[in-house]
This record gives C-alpha cells, sequence and structure tokens, in this order.
C-alpha cells in the first residue's frame, strides 16, 4: 500500500500495510509536497512506544482517516531511533510551540521542511478535525501558515550557541549534590513524583563522587539503586528494566525495555557492587546481563533496540499476574508464600499484579524453584514484539557494560559477547573511518551516525579495550574519536550532535543535556578523556574539558539532565587515575594485577593492558613472544607488531615479574608487583 515495506526499521514497516500513503523520510517527500503543493504530515514514532500503536489503530489503519491524510497532504512516517536528529529538530519545535513533547510526535511542515503546527497523539476524531483545519488554513490562509513557519524556523536557530562555562571544579560538583538533593524522593527514592524514570547517568555520578557530601550522594544513589531493584519496574523473573514506573513508588512500569537503559543500568549495578558488595547489586546485575543475551542477542551478535510494552494487544500482558494464577503453576504450599512475596494483590484494576520483591526471600532455595516454574510458565505466553535494529551508540553502551559485567565477576560469556558486539559494529557499521547508525540482520542501514553513535561506541571500545587488552578496540575507538574532533566541533566550545557533511534540517542538532541516553556531548567528553588519560594527548584532554563547560551552568539548578557530564567531570577530577599493567596475559601474576584494578572502585579510571614491545631474534625473525601477539592482536595497533597504547611506552617487567603502574594527576607512582600493593596504591587519595 505505500513505500515502507522495503525499510530497515521494524517500527516503518509496522505501517507498510496502512492505507496511508507513507513516505520515508528523504528528498522524494519535499519534492513530491512542492509538486502537489501540499503541507507535509511528519508522524515520528518508534517500535515500541505504547502510543504510537494506538494512534497508528485508531487513525492510520482507518480508511477515512487514510483519505483525508492522502488527499491533503505528503505523509512521512520516522523512525526516531534511526533519525534522532530529524527527531529531535522537530521535538525542538513541539516543545517550544505546545510546552511539552512525547511520541508520537504529529508535525505540519511547509514544503521546505519548516513546522507551523506540532502536535503529540491525537485520538481520531480530534486528529480528523486536525487535518480538515490545517488543509483549510493552508488553502485560505497560506500567508499566515507560511509566517508562522518562519517565525518557529527564526526562534529556534537564532541564538543557538550552547551556554558554557568554566571548566567543573570541585565546587561544581559539590554544588550539582546540592541541586539533586533539593528534588531527591528520601522516601520512595529517585529524584522528582510521577512518572519516575531510572536516573542511569546521575546515579553514576554520585557513585563516582568524591568530594564535600559523598555520604549524602552515595546515600542517594544506594536508595535509589535498591528501591528500583525491588519494585515492580525491574522484571523479578526474567531480569531487566521497564523504561520507566507510572507511579512514584517503582511500582507500575510503563512495560517496554529498552537496550540503552538496561545497558546503562547494567553498568551502574556492577559499579554499585564494586562500591559496596551489595548482593542485591549483584543480582541484578547478572540478572540483567543474562537478560540481554537471552532476550535481545541477534544471531549476528548486536543487541536489539527494544521490546514492545504489549502483547495480544495489551500493554503489560506477558509480564503480569493473578494469585488464581499463580496457584495453577505452582505447588499448594509455594503458592501462597509466592503471593505474599511477590506482592501479587491486585496491582491493577483487573485484578492483575506486576511482580515486586520488597524483601529478601527467606528460603533461597524455595526462591529459585518458584521463579524457574514462573519463569517456564511465563514463557509459553505471546511474547511482546521485538525491535531487533541494531543502533551503534546502544551498542557502544552494551559492549561497555557488558564488558565490565563479566570482568568483575569473572563471567567470560558476557566479555564474549561484548566482543561480538564490537566486531559486529566494526564489520557492518563502520567505512572507513565514519559510522553507520543502524543496521539489520547484518546489513547497515543509510543513515549516518549522529554524535551519540562515535562517542558511545568510543566508551564502549575503550572498556573492552581495558578488560580485554586487544588494541584493535584502543585504535577503532581513537578514529572514531578523531572524526568526532573534525567533524562534529563547534569552533565555540563542545559538539553538534551532527557531522558538519550530514544532511541539511532546518536547524543543525545540538543539546547538551541528557535525555534517556547521555548527551552526546557528555558522551564525547567521557570518551576523550579516556583516550587523553591512554595517549597523553592534550588535543583530547583540551576537548573533553571545552565540552564539560555546559556542565558548570547546568549543576547548579538542573543537575538531573547533566549526570554524565558531571560522572566524566569527577574522574577528570581525580586524574583520571590510569594504570598500566605489564605482563604476559597468560601469566597468573598478570590476571591477578588486572583483576585488582577491575574491582578497584575508582571513578573513571582506565586500565592498559599489555606485554614488552615485540622482540626481534638475531636471525631477523620474530620471537614467539612476537608471534602471539601477532595472532592475538594484543600488543598491537593497526596490524604492527610491537606498537603498543603509549600508556604502556617505556614500562616493563620489575625484577622479572609483571607490574602494574599507577599515574594520577599528571603524576605516576613507583610501579608494583603484588594485587596488595595495587589495592594500596588505588586507595591513596586522589587530588578531589
Amino acid at each position: 500500500m505505500n513505500r515502507l515495506k522495503h525499510a530497515t526499521s521494524p517500527y516503518l514497516q509496522q505501517h507498510a500495510d496502512n492505507p496511508v500513503d507513507w513516505f520515508e523520510w528523504g528528498q522524494e517527500a519535499f519534492d513530491e509536497a512542492r509538486r502537489r503543493d501540499v503541507p507535509l504530515l511528519i508522524s515520528v514514532g518508534y517500535s515500541a512506544c505504547h502510543w504510537c500503536h494506538v494512534m497508528a489503530h485508531e487513525s492510520f489503519e482507518d480508511a477515512e482517516t487514510a483519505r483525508l491524510m492522502n488527499e491533503r497532504f505528503v505523509n512521512v512516517k520516522v523512525d526516531r531511533e534511526e533519525r534522532p536528529d530529524v527527531d529531535a529538530v522537530y521535538m525542538s519545535a513541539t516543545q517550544a510551540m505546545t510546552q511539552h513533547g512525547g511520541w508520537p510526535m504529529t508535525v505540519f511542515a511547509t514544503p521546505e521542511g519548516h513546522p507551523f503546527y506540532c502536535g503529540t497523539y491525537f485520538p481520531k476524531p480530534q486528529f480528523q478535525r486536525l487535518l480538515v483545519g490545517v488543509h483549510n488554513a493552508w488553502t485560505g490562509d497560506r500567508e499566515q501558515v507560511l509566517e508562522q513557519g518562519s517565525k518557529v524556523v527564526e526562534a529556534l536557530t537564532g541564538g543557538s550557541t550552547l551556554p558554557s562555562g568554566p571548566v567543573p571544579t570541585p565546587e561544581t560538583l559539590a554544588l550539582a549534590v546540592q541541586n539533586l538533593m533539593q528534588s531527591f524522593d528520601h522516601a520512595r527514592g529517585g529524584f522528582g513524583g510521577a512518572p519516575k524514570f531510572p536516573p542511569s547517568m546521575v546515579l553514576e555520578f554520585l557513585l563516582r563522587y568524591q568530594g564535600d557530601g559523598a555520604a549524602v550522594a552515595r546515600e542517594m544513589a544506594h536508595r535509589t539503586l535498591e528501591a528500583m531493584a525491588r519494585g515492580g519496574i525491574y522484571d523479578q523473573l526474567g531480569g531487566g528494566f521497564a523504561r520507566y514506573s507510572v507511579d512514584a513508588e517503582w511500582v507500575v512500569p510503563h512495560f517496554e525495555k529498552m537496550l540503552y537503559d538496561n545497558a546503562l543500568l547494567l553498568r551502574v549495578y556492577t559499579h554499585w557492587w564494586k562500591a559496596t558488595g551489595a548482593p542485591q547489586a549483584r543480582r541484578v546485575a547478572l540478572e540483567t546481563a543474562d537478560w540481554l543475551l537471552r532476550e535481545m542477542r541477534t544471531p549476528e551478535g548486536g543487541f536489539a533496540s527494544a521490546l514492545d510494552a504489549d502483547s495480544e494487544g495489551e500493554e503489560g500482558r506477558f509480564y503480569v499476574w493473578t494469585p488464581a494464577r499463580l496457584r495453577e503453576v505452582l505447588e499448594p504450599q509455594d503458592a501462597e508464600w509466592a503471593i505474599e512475596l511477590f506482592e501479587v494483590k491486585g496491582t491493577f484494576e483487573h485484578g492483575t499484579s506486576v511482580l515486586q520483591l520488597l524483601n529478601d526471600p527467606d528460603d533461597p532455595a524455595r526462591f529459585a524453584r518458584v521463579r524457574s516454574r514462573l519463569m517456564a510458565a511465563r514463557d509459553e505466553r505471546v511474547r511482546p514484539g521485538r525491535d531487533d535494529k541494531v543502533v551503534a551508540a546502544w551498542n557502544g553502551l552494551a559492549v561497555a557494560a557488558l564488558a565490565e559485567t563479566g570482568a568483575v565477576f569473572e563471567r567470560p560469556d558476557l566479555v564474549e559477547a561484548a566482543r561480538e558486539a564490537a566486531m559486529l559494529l566494526e564489520k557492518v557499521h563502520v567505512e572507513g573511518d565514519r559510522l553507520l547508525r543502524t543496521s539489520r540482520d547484518g546489513h547497515a542501514g543509510r543513515n549516518a551516525g549522529v554524535l551519540e553513535d562515535y562517542a558511545d561506541l568510543a566508551e564502549g571500545l575503550l572498556s573492552l579495550y581495558g578488560v580485554t587488552g586487544e588494541v584493535r578496540w584502543f585504535t577503532l575507538a581513537g578514529r572514531l574519536l578523531e572524526v568526532i574532533l573534525s567533524r562534529f566541533a563547534d569552533e565555540s566550545g563542545g559538539f553538534f550532535d551532527t557531522a558538519d557533511d550530514a544532511e541539511r534540517l532546518f536547524q543543525r542538532p545540538q543539546d547538551p543535556t541528557d535525555n534517556a541516553t547521555p548527551s552526546g556531548q557528555f558522551a564525547a567528553a567521557g570518551a576523550l578523556l579516556s583516550y587523553a588519560a591512554l595517549t597523553g594527548s592534550a588535543r583530547h584532554r583540551q576537548a573533553a574539558e571545552s565540552a564539560l563547560g555546559t556542565v558548570s551552568v547546568l549543576a547548579r539548578g538542573h543537575a538531573r539532565f547533566a549526570g554524565w557530564g558531571l560522572a566524566a567531570a569527577q574522574a577528570a577530577l581525580a586524574g583520571p587515575v590510569e594504570v598500566a599493567i605489564v605482563g604476559p596475559a597468560d601469566d597468573p601474576r598478570t590476571k591477578a594485577l588486572h583483576r585488582a584494578a577491575l574491582l578497584a572502585d575508582v571513578p573513571g579510571m582506565v586500565i592498559a593492558l599489555g606485554e614488552e614491545p615485540a622482540a626481534v631474534d638475531g636471525s631477523g625473525g620474530e620471537t614467539g613472544q612476537a608471534t602471539r601477539d601477532r595472532a592475538t592482536g594484543a600488543g598491537t595497533t593497526d596490524g604492527q607488531v610491537g606498537v603498543r597504547v603509549p600508556l604502556l611506552e617505556g614500562r616493563g617487567p620489575v625484577g622479572g615479574a609483571p607490574a602494574a603502574y599507577v599515574c594520577r594527576g599528571f603524576a605516576c607512582r613507583l610501579p608494583v608487583t603484588t594485587p596488595a600493593d595495587l589495592v594500596a596504591e588505588l586507595s591513596v587519595p586522589g587530588p578531589v
């Protein structure tokens, strides 16, 4: 019926059979609007969006509504996850016009793409009236419509320079903690009221923070992490977090599960365990990691974008239970115990409940048995749909989280999953030094990567290098960061969200604030900072500090939207701490030093792992170690045997034993050869 059946986006394909004559975003749609002299109707959403499905069913599948749309508009369907740049500029317009935003997003625009009327979800009768009204305005009062579009564009593009300040100081971060305390929910964890979103980036900062009020910061993090882990927002059977909680108590989830949320939270819970050893942190981290591998991994080794909220036409149907259903599945003595333990007391008006775990089970073996039986029963239900496109940025977040979690909890399968995802991205998404945002079934999409793709993938690759010692990941991260510096930089400081040679929209997006994921600017700052620590590059360090200037503006009054930047700033103030571990990869002493570093609770620490430079024997041939380097990629860069990460240069074993070198604040300590001595070195207070 329309042009979407060949789209790579599962969301667009969901609309391929609509009676609406949809176009994909592109020049063809703009040319058609000019030819017909009609406005564009741009509908933006994503596959796991519940209200997107509702509007699709009510309006886009309705013949009469489709007739009005087709006769009077050129209709463009956009997957916001494929085109975050398009989403960003029209969301700015929607928020400017309506004072709120969300998805589905409905935008009426001139054939030049200038928005003149925006909204979100419209019920069918209201939407039909809107279609008629916009058409009448376009045909009867064109001049006013065009003027409105011009005013919107002028307002959004005039004075677009980002607010910025000096490089964050310890006082900046202390002000951020105070600001966060003002909106912290002391009774239930989290910030603000309903709805509550997992504050992943803020939690990362609070766990890292080392300045005045550090105990208060950690308490805010611990209270929130505990409450989320016990609430209905967390899947107590299968692991993984829902998108957000509808209520302030973390009980009633909005049931969609997003890759980015779970990758970010997996890393935070792993860091919580490193900081405290809390059993709850370990449980949630490993269950979430197992969920990622079990339900989100694609056949090619990447990770899918999302699981839908709906199944069988009902939101949350896959996840909820009733006492009667528990009694059907479990033995009588277990059923009553489970009903109490999981709070199955009618969360929703039709008598169903989402499972909570407000108290630890008194019988772990019984708990494991009950969970296993409930999981088996749930697996027989109709599953929510899965958006199986691979997004570079979110897979970068997953690579970092899985690599760190696998290393910390000695789960090599998780590290290998991170490695395979990185290999897929390297093979499919990287073209030369440029990055494509999405792929599906192992085939790359056509949309260019945006800033967050480069930055989050670089972050993931640097984490993977620190775990595996494979220099190929360090090298690729460096290439991606070079593109950020050359193509995304704003000469006034910071970065744009799109490259200088990307498709020109009516506005070049540039948003420094965190949303559901780290802002591209703060993600770039964090990755640049880590790379600078590994290389000694002043250029990368200066670019990171320039990008963090926005943190100084946001910290005092809007710290909730600068969590990732605050976390990066804390790492910068602490050094960041650099650990170079030199020794044969298969030597138990090297492994022991490496593990001691991985377990250290040190904010933003970077690890370089490798051996002495490959030697050449007297006959001109490689030594055995050089041959091993060539085979594994260890200790090499771009296939050059013996070339190492700069942090390793000039450093070798001590007395024939593997050694660890610790540097912080541009000063290095004497090398150590035992895990105990390394732990002691890492415990030395930093500059902050």
